[in-house]
């Protein structure tokens, strides 16, 4: 059960409401988690200010969805790993590579395998990656820039993250074929079907 009231567009605070209205033209509803934040004008507006500058940053859609992924599992997330599971195979990612990202596994792909291992690096050392690590990233074809990159996208997903578990929203009906909690052991759990959209 949500801790926080779950805002429509006439319930919330006046100054989140035309940031609201912003999110819902562009993705076509309001998720729960943001109708939950919106409590909070200040962090909606970062949120959705750091989302916009976020698209303009080295990274494609899909692999922005990749790294929001890995910072969902790794931050323990589940309304994130539904919601961005979603986005994932909305940008085109196949499900063997959303079912590796959502247990934790390095998807069998020459991008977005070392995305996704840079991006949990990342995260597991709280920003200090190794040497060999960013090493691998850009072996990959990846940047400097596009390191940086990952920081901004890091910082995007830690507000969801972190909301969400203050929040504690429902998880939006749109988002039910994606559930997601943390198994028991991650390694040996198998790849997840997805319904198709």
């Amino acid at each position: 059960m949500s801790q926080f009231p779950i805002h429509t567009l006439d319930s919330a605070p006046a100054s989140s409401r035309a940031s609201l209205v912003g999110l819902q033209q562009a993705v076509g509803m309001i998720p729960n988690l943001a109708a939950g934040m919106a409590e909070s004008p200040a962090l909606l507006s970062a949120f959705l200010t750091t989302r916009d500058i976020y698209s303009k940053s080295t990274f494609t859609g899909a692999e922005i969805q990749v790294l929001s992924i890995v910072a969902a599992v790794e931050n323990d997330c589940g309304w994130c790993v539904a919601f961005h599971s979603l986005m994932a195979r909305k940008e085109g990612l196949a499900d063997d590579i959303v079912g590796a990202l959502r247990d934790a596994r390095t998807p069998d792909d020459p991008r977005y395998g070392p995305l996704a291992d840079f991006a949990r690096a990342m995260v597991r050392g709280r920003g200090a990656v190794s040497r060999a690590e960013l090493d691998r990233f850009v072996a990959a074809g990846y940047t400097r820039e596009s390191a940086l990159d990952v920081v901004v996208g890091m910082a995007f997903s830690l507000m969801a993250n972190y909301a969400g578990h203050l929040v504690n929203p429902p998880l939006d009906a749109a988002f039910q074929p994606y559930a997601w909690s943390r198994p028991t052991s991650l390694s040996s759990r198998t790849a997840p079907q997805f319904a198709t959209s």
